[in-house]
């Protein structure tokens, strides 16, 4: 069993096709049905059902392909570690909330790279279910996402503590308006967000148990449907303040226990802490008085 098999193995698992793992990896396809056949030939088990969409990963593949994320992360370290002089240098991969890249990261992150630029710093976004999954298969580094969080894998630190608000067009004045509403629409980002879960808890609480949610990619999107009255979503206050200003939504304020969250910065308890990776924690926790270290 070759490494650079089990990679093919997590490219095409990830794209669902061989063709586009092909082109991830810069090679042909018939090389990628070659070495994922005789992988197959090597366990001894089907790793992949083909149809004519693509191909979906097998139980058996779906077993080993936590293992192959660590392989490859391993590795990765072994060479980051026996490079690392102590300066920060090389690829720095971490995830983020789109809401809190927008409010918070950029800054900071910006000063990273300003401080840093021998540190090439990539970014993605995501949900908080997706980031969580992207650090525990190693292919990110870290990743800010909302809390609470709890895996015996992962070290976690608070970062930031957001204000949620709900978030309405301007024609509703309170949210007592919202149970008499007829076809009362959520205006979310995909499934595995968390602030998208909060606001589902609070309308249950509120007895609005058949709102409709609408999904979107990105947070313009969902500002400018709130905006047209077209729904309603649960949003950071800092994000939503300047189209409150403009008159464009109007905010209404949670009770505590449902407003404040948490921002974590999450990585795998297993991995080697890169001098990078150090420079940005130590440049994180001088701009936060929330940060603590928990298991």
């Amino acid at each position: 069993m070759d490494v650079s098999d089990l990679k093919v193995f997590e490219a095409v698992s990830r794209h669902g096709s061989m063709n586009r793992a092909a082109q991830e990896l810069h090679t042909v396809q018939s090389n990628v049905t070659a070495r994922i056949r005789l992988l197959e030939e090597e366990l001894g088990v089907s790793l992949f059902q083909r149809h004519a969409r693509g191909v979906s990963t097998t139980p058996a593949g779906q077993r080993i392909l936590p293992f192959v994320g660590r392989i490859t992360k391993l590795l990765s370290d072994v060479r980051s570690a026996a490079r690392d002089d102590g300066s920060p240098s090389g690829a720095l991969l971490v995830g983020g909330l789109e809401t809190t890249t927008a409010l918070r990261l950029s800054p900071v992150l910006s000063q990273f790279a300003k401080t840093y630029p021998e540190v090439r710093l990539v970014v993605t976004t995501g949900t908080t279910r997706r980031l969580l999954d992207e650090v525990l298969e190693c292919r990110l580094e870290g990743a800010f996402v909302a809390g609470p969080v709890s895996h015996p894998e992962l070290v976690q630190e608070a970062v930031f503590q957001e204000e949620l608000v709900l978030v309405t067009s301007p024609s509703v004045r309170s949210m007592d308006e919202l149970p008499g509403m007829a076809d009362l629409r959520t205006i979310v980002f995909q499934i595995g967000c968390s602030y998208r879960q909060r606001l589902e808890t609070l309308l249950a609480e509120m007895g609005i148990v058949t709102a409709k949610p609408l999904e979107f990619g990105s947070l313009d999107a969902i500002i400018s449907c709130v905006s047209a009255g077209v729904g309603i979503a649960l949003l950071p206050k800092g994000i939503v303040a300047s189209a409150r200003q403009e008159g464009r939504v109007a905010l209404h304020e949670l009770a505590p226990e449902r407003s404040l969250v948490d921002t974590l910065f999450v990585r795998r308890r297993d991995a080697y802490t890169s001098s990078a990776m150090v420079a940005l924690l130590e440049m994180l926790r001088s701009k936060s008085s929330l940060l603590s270290s928990k298991p």
